[in-house]
């Protein structure tokens, strides 16, 4: 099992071992996400490929995806002997069977020994807490397979709102994209943060996202809320406008509709008040410039309306329970001079 604490070591300077282990009908794109990090990323000292990659299973051959597509994978036997630098079990529907396979569980437990670290994307965690990896640790998962982890492996710590968490060497995350999220964070470790950044440009990625980031996404929320779209339109008009006063007369009067019947229709459509959901969306549009910009608190609450650095933080202690400062200290990613999200 990893130690909690010493990092995994690179014998002989030769590229670091990276194994997915797979199972009948995962889910993809839980696989080919990180995989593609992995096999992006390079070394800055000597500009050489940092990871080698292999996918294996229990008996090797084709193992069939949650997709029309098959992969090749060597059998998990061939690896005995192998030091490994990363062991990756990999998630989908097949997770809920897999973590009651015993050669499956057995296999992974038996790589684990040799691996410096372990980890696990979306349901994929479930087979690691299967095979005892996760007892005494925080980890996540999809937010659809949060209680069935909890219920069925009560030593398990589940924590049900982060993108992904690291617990010394064990490393889990939540669904589908938080893979490719802990992948970079891997390779931001491992090589530095620069190599996590190239390679997140040239997957056109996010900017590397911290593991104490939401999974839930506000804007998706908002749009699972409003599942006929009537207020769609709306809200990409109050996103272009934020800067600006928006009233409830003001958002009534672009939604076409009297105040009084569009603050009603609002909150039954979207579970709250216009008020508040102008002030999320001027949150999350304030997170995104802290995260990625070097621009003041004060230019960045003037940006999205919230006329004073005041009004902000009360806004981002109502939201987020932490101040724009304490944000900023916790998820920044480094701004370059000239970058996008310079001022």
């Amino acid at each position: 099992m990893p130690s909690k604490t010493a990092k995994p070591d690179r014998p002989n300077q030769t590229p670091r071992s990276v194994v997915f282990v797979v199972y009948p009908d995962i889910t993809l794109l839980d696989l080919v996400g990180p995989l593609q990090v992995f096999s992006h990323a390079e070394d800055p000292a000597t500009q050489d490929k940092g990871y080698a990659c292999q996918v294996v299973s229990v008996s090797g051959g084709m193992i069939g995806t949650n997709t029309v597509l098959s992969i090749p994978t060597q059998p998990a036997s061939s690896l005995q002997g192998h030091p490994i630098h990363t062991l990756i079990v990999v998630g989908g529907q097949g997770a809920i069977p897999g973590m009651r396979d015993t050669q499956l569980v057995a296999a992974v437990r038996d790589m684990a020994k040799g691996a410096g670290r372990v980890a696990s994307v979306c349901s994929g965690a479930l087979v690691l807490a299967a095979s005892g990896l996760l007892d005494g640790r925080r980890a996540v998962t999809h937010w659809d397979d949060c209680a069935r982890l909890a219920e069925t492996f009560p030593k398990v710590r589940v924590e049900l709102d982060p993108i992904f968490i690291q617990d010394g060497q064990v490393w889990t995350s939540a669904g589908i994209t938080a893979g490719i999220d802990m992948a970079l964070a891997i390779v931001s470790e491992d090589l530095g943060r620069a190599a996590a950044l190239k390679i997140a440009r040239a997957m056109v990625a996010q900017m590397v996202r911290s593991g104490g980031q939401s999974q839930y996404s506000p804007a998706l929320t908002r749009q699972l809320r409003d599942g006929a779209g009537r207020f769609e339109s709306l809200h990409l008009w109050i996103s272009d406008n934020l800067d600006a006063p928006l009233t409830v007369e003001a958002l009534a009067a672009e939604a076409g509709m009297s105040a009084r019947n569009f603050a009603r229709s609002y909150a039954k459509s979207l579970g709250t008040t216009p008020a508040k959901a102008v002030e999320a969306m001027r949150v999350e549009r304030a997170q995104e410039l802290l995260e990625t910009s070097s621009r003041s608190a004060k230019q960045i609450a003037t940006l999205c309306g919230f006329r004073s650095e005041d009004r902000m933080r009360r806004a981002f202690l109502r939201g987020l329970g932490v101040s724009p400062t304490d944000y900023r200290q916790r998820f920044r990613a480094e701004v370059t001079s000239g970058g996008a999200g310079s001022a």
